[in-house]
């Protein structure tokens, strides 16, 4: 492998997942916003220009105001793992988005494969659990560090949360390896393109809707998201295993429960909505290069329609609002709508139009890649929105609740479901 794909795929596996930091971000606060029928962010702007830019100036600022805060070690602390424990929780988050599969492996004429993916394991959902189940270390670890009696309830809570949810994670994942036959994501993700019944995907949400149920459930208790954040509960515990910490140190934890959140639904749409795969549309079709330049094209049109929609609708929001506030977020709405409509549409449809040449088998390998690493990423975005949806809609559990529902319901159903599934696949139902 030559330096410049290691650093590609290095690059997949980190780059990619940082640079949802900022949209999921984004999306929280103007998610949360939508919900709760108020208007979320949109008084921190840029200087000088005045632009707000709909709230995403926000994030900038709080990325500043993080990283030029005092960088302060309480005395009563244990330095050492207190300096540790942010840092190792945000490098289990990342860890586990190094073995997903964004695309079907791309193959050049002269014989190079280049897998779409950080890391390249046979054994990638067992990597995957263990990495996550190291991750609760950072939780509890700052907990104990801190040495500060609020902290240390919320490390033993995350430690029992672990516990109980992992153990209902691990039960989902097998009725999986029942189905499918192994613990490769690759291999997974290919089996799910084909059919179930005849005439359903072969997806794990269609074969395995308990697992579903079961993982995505662990997966909020494993994120510390509502309803399940009983580690960092503010009505219990002040802020539970940080309460101690701020600028750059809570920034890491702050990091860590978003990566973790792209990463847990990179993991689900891989492993129970297809991965990058298109129903309907096999690898081998979409390969060729006349069906990959049919469906860029096809791509393209849809940006062109969607964007030119988009554009009239901020302007439309811009005549609605550019006298009720009297300030420079009269120009903004007009702005966005060429940044984020009229200007992808019309590129889009340019291309569209000056498309005259065909693409030779080099590019559209490397152009089908781009198309399934999209699909994969749409998917990944609808699990992103029902964490957000759950954390606004949902009431905080009680930490008994917790216990229960962890103990008494999804593990006895968890084992029920491992059960009938391998009775259905030694039927040749599964």
């Amino acid at each position: 492998m030559t330096l410049g794909h290691a650093l590609l795929k290095a690059g997949i596996g980190f780059l990619f997942v940082l640079q949802m930091l900022p949209l999921m971000i984004y999306l929280e606060r103007k998610g949360s916003a939508f919900i709760q029928d108020r208007l979320g962010p949109n008084r921190a702007y840029i200087p000088g220009v005045g632009l707000r830019l709909a709230g995403v100036v926000h994030t900038l600022a709080d990325v500043v105001k993080l990283l030029t805060k005092e960088d302060l070690v309480p005395k009563h602390v244990n330095a050492f793992h207190y300096k540790l424990a942010p840092a190792l929780a945000m490098f289990c988050a990342l860890a586990i988005g190094a073995v997903i599969p964004y695309a079907h492996p791309v193959s050049f004429p002269d014989g190079t494969v280049f897998r779409v993916q950080g890391i390249d394991l046979d054994v990638g959902i067992l990597y995957m659990l263990a990495i996550s189940s190291i991750g609760v270390y950072a939780v509890v670890l700052a907990g104990w560090a801190s040495n500060n009696k609020y902290s240390q309830l919320g490390g033993l809570r995350a430690s029992a949360s672990m516990i109980s949810y992992e153990l209902s994670m691990g039960l989902g994942v097998i009725g999986l390896l029942l189905v499918y036959g192994s613990v490769d994501l690759n291999t997974m993700v290919a089996k799910q393109g084909d059919l179930a019944f005849g005439f359903l995907p072969k997806w794990g949400i269609v074969v395995q809707p308990i697992a579903f149920l079961l993982y995505c459930t662990a997966a909020f208790a494993e994120t510390n998201r509502n309803p399940f954040d009983l580690a960092e509960g503010e009505a219990e515990l002040v802020a539970g295993f940080h309460t101690e910490y701020g600028s750059f140190k809570f920034a890491l934890f702050f990091m860590a429960e978003y990566v973790n959140i792209v990463v847990q639904s990179l993991v689900m749409a891989t492993m129970f909505l297809g991965g990058w795969q298109i129903p309907g549309v096999s690898h081998e079709w979409l390969v060729k290069p006349e069906n990959t330049a049919l469906v860029l094209k096809g791509i393209l049109g849809f940006l062109a329609v969607a964007g030119t929609f988009i554009g009239f609708r901020l302007l439309a929001w811009h005549k609605k609002n550019r006298m009720v506030w009297k300030d420079e977020r009269g120009r903004e709405g007009a702005i966005l709508a060429v940044l984020l409509g009229f200007g992808p549409a019309i590129t889009a449809a340019a291309v569209f139009l000056l498309w005259t040449s065909g693409l030779g088998p080099s590019s559209a390998a490397v152009w089908t890649a781009v198309i399934q690493f999209l699909v994969l990423v749409t998917k990944a975005l609808l699990f992103c929105w029902l964490f957000i949806w759950v954390r606004w809609t949902t009431p905080r559990f009680r930490y008994d609740q917790l216990m229960n529902l962890g103990w008494r319901l999804l593990l006895p159903l968890g084992l029920i479901n491992v059960f009938g599934t391998g009775l259905l696949v030694k039927a040749g139902i599964l």
